[in-house]
């Protein structure tokens, strides 16, 4: 989208680039320019510099620089178009108005509604937590140690044991059956009429890179099946183009990613300072999924169960995010099996270490083929070899292909 210079330069004026920048970096004003910590790179002493004068930002550590607009695409990963309308929105000022077809301003509405309806009922699920009925989610979460501050931030909440509590709630706001079954949120059968898709579970909202609410995740109370429960593909929520946590991963600036298997895993993780993790969606690992983190980081650590399922997973990974031009590492989390059970029982300190020490994709997965073989015997051993050979000539690159050989 096209958008005249005066417009541009009006969004400009109007974000002064201190009040911005103050949002993401703590700063403090040494004559007449602002300083703080490098948002862009790892520092002790600040070298990030901000003038208000010249409306730019400078480090004089990374060389990282530039004006309101390329502050928020680098830090936020925005297109110029989203970082416009961002600061447009905050600073009340009307962009031109798209020239959309019938159809796609259609669609464009029907978005709209979706993230709208998603949004009231996440709020809901976030009351009801707190309210008496709530208690059993509440104390469930409690008990896996989860801090108040944790659960607000990740806006859990829960469904209610009976059928049709949302529905009604979201009906009493003017939303209509049809919009609330196209969300996911309910379905319909001759016996029951419309009802709730999530009842008697904790539920974990799940967001877009721009904190909105996409679609929800629901945790069973007690022995029902299935034990997680995730909102159906919709307009707004495509499972394999999306991550859940990846809203705050991506301004994590840890240089790489923590890829979880499941919701708890990741809250674990963030609730312990790592706030680089991610999981998929209740699916495999998909090529999507790997395009889309491309964008935040150029490694990512995988942390799956250290179980025979989560060493396949991991397996599946790695050919992926290969095939997306990211390098793929393997953390060790025995002896526990998955992420949450590690950081419970060995600590912050131990997880910083086996991040340090993650194993190189390609050194994992020749330790999970030697399984296969007998290497005390020498035709079985060839074998072993064979494959070995085979996996060196998938590297295209000769030096790299020397450096493994």
């Amino acid at each position: 989208m096209y958008y005249p210079d005066e417009v541009v330069e009006e969004v400009r004026m109007k974000n002064d680039i201190v009040d911005v920048i103050s949002g993401y970096v703590k700063m403090q004003r040494r004559g007449s320019n602002y300083f703080g910590l490098c948002p862009f790179h790892n520092e002790k002493s600040p070298s990030f510099s901000v003038s208000q004068i010249k409306q730019m930002y400078y480090c004089f550590g990374c060389g990282a620089g530039g004006n309101v607009f390329t502050f928020l695409m680098e830090y936020e990963n925005y297109s110029f178009e989203e970082a416009i309308k961002f600061l447009a929105d905050k600073a009340g000022v009307s962009l031109p108005e798209t020239d959309y077809s019938v159809e796609a301003r259609r669609n464009e509405n029907k978005r709209a509604k979706l993230l709208a309806v998603n949004k009231e009922a996440a709020r809901y699920f976030y009351y009801q937590l707190r309210s008496q009925k709530g208690q059993v989610g509440y104390r469930y979460l409690r008990e896996r140690a989860l801090s108040d501050e944790t659960i607000k931030k990740f806006g859990l909440g829960f469904a209610h044991v009976t059928s049709d509590d949302l529905t009604k709630y979201l009906k009493s706001k003017g939303y209509e059956d049809k919009l609330i079954m196209e969300a996911g949120l309910a379905g319909f059968d001759e016996k029951y009429g419309v009802h709730d898709k999530f009842w008697n579970r904790v539920m974990f909202p799940i967001q877009d890179g721009n904190h909105r609410v996409i679609g929800f995740g629901g945790r069973v109370m007690g022995d029902g099946k299935p034990k997680y429960l995730n909102s159906p593909e919709t307009m707004i929520f495509d499972k394999s183009k999306n991550l859940y946590g990846l809203n705050f991963a991506r301004t994590a600036r840890a240089g790489h990613i923590i890829l979880c298997e499941g919701y708890m895993d990741v809250i674990a993780m963030h609730q312990s300072g790592f706030t680089q993790a991610v999981a998929s969606l209740g699916t495999s690992f998909t090529a999507g999924q790997a395009n889309l983190l491309r964008r935040y980081a150029k490694e990512v650590i995988l942390a799956y169960d250290s179980d025979g399922a989560g060493v396949n997973a991991a397996l599946r990974a790695i050919g992926i995010l290969k095939e997306a031009g990211l390098t793929g590492k393997v953390l060790n989390l025995e002896p526990y099996k998955d992420p949450d059970e590690f950081m419970k029982n060995l600590g912050e300190d131990v997880f910083k270490e086996r991040l340090r020490q993650a194993e190189n994709s390609f050194f994992f997965e020749l330790r999970m083929s030697e399984k296969n073989y007998n290497l005390k015997d020498p035709e079985s051993k060839t074998r072993f070899h064979r494959e070995i050979a085979q996996k060196l000539c998938g590297f295209s690159e000769e030096v790299e292909r020397e450096n493994y050989i």
